[in-house]
């Protein structure tokens, strides 16, 4: 069978794993946060990215209000949570009831992405990521990326992971050399790319052996989330699904895993 990693069985037993409704979300104490009113007013108005706001739930008075209309103006993404999930993020730092989370360092847009390799010289290579969750391996994406020659990753600006500080230590310093876009929505993405020339390789099962496949061209390598993979829209936009072989007992690799088997074949094709 030819695949690249498998997706979440939805026919586990009842009481398997716990419905996404009940599921609290992840407390994230490794990424760059910073706490209290006047510090995440400083952090709005400089130049610095934010990956999304909390705010204590029921506090919208004052200053709190101001906040939030910075915080929208510029679309990042606000979430209200309890006292007790602020006061776990801050790390027991004063918080008044907001806490930011900063990227690790500032996203690039798209266009930044080509023009970069338009520079070079080169057609250009991107990644296209859609859900990836795990910090861990966003990095380790990055890292094979870097070496590999690509240009840019994409990852969406929602339920996926951005530029945390895990990331970058996980990218082992390639995230220092890689232009990483953030954007709204990648089915228009894939559309706007897909006017300028580039061609979208959906890594997914039953598709072609990625080492048959001609990734010569201006590409797009495009891998879904660790649990199911790509979403239908961005699946029925992409030009062509590769796979891996698999010859093990086990079926299923890492996404971060395939995603450097594939770049490493298409960066082989490119320099050969």
């Amino acid at each position: 069978m030819n695949q690249t990693y498998r997706k979440k069985d939805r026919h586990a037993p009842r009481g398997s794993r716990m419905p996404d409704e009940h599921r609290s979300a992840p407390v994230e104490v490794d990424e760059t946060v910073v706490s209290g009113r006047n510090a995440v007013r400083e952090l709005l108005t400089g130049g610095r990215d934010i990956e999304k706001i909390y705010i204590q739930s029921g506090d919208r008075e004052g200053s709190i209000n101001l906040l939030i209309g910075m915080a929208t103006e510029r679309r990042i993404r606000i979430e209200e949570a309890d006292r007790r999930k602020l006061d776990d993020i801050s790390g027991g730092a004063r918080h008044q009831g907001i806490v930011a989370i900063a990227a690790e360092r500032n996203y690039y847009s798209v266009d930044d992405i080509l023009a970069y390799a338009e520079e070079k010289g080169e057609k250009p290579l991107i990644v296209m990521l859609d859900g990836v969750e795990d910090p861990h391996n966003l990095g380790a994406i990055i890292r094979s990326a870097e070496c590999c020659g690509a240009h840019g990753v994409i990852i969406p600006k929602r339920r996926a992971v951005g530029l945390t500080t895990t990331v970058a230590k996980a990218s082992a310093g390639a995230i220092e050399h890689m232009r990483v876009a953030k954007v709204t929505n990648l089915s228009m993405t894939i559309e706007q790319l897909k006017e300028r020339g580039l061609w979208f390789y959906l890594a997914d099962m039953g598709g072609e052996s990625y080492a048959s496949v001609d990734m010569r061209g201006p590409a797009v390598i495009v891998l879904g989330s660790e649990g199911f993979g790509a979403s239908r829209l961005v699946k029925e936009k992409c030009d062509f699904t590769v796979s891996i072989p698999l010859y093990g007992n086990v079926n299923s690799m890492n996404v971060s895993c395939a995603a450097s088997v594939i770049l490493a074949e298409a960066a082989r094709q490119r320099n050969s």
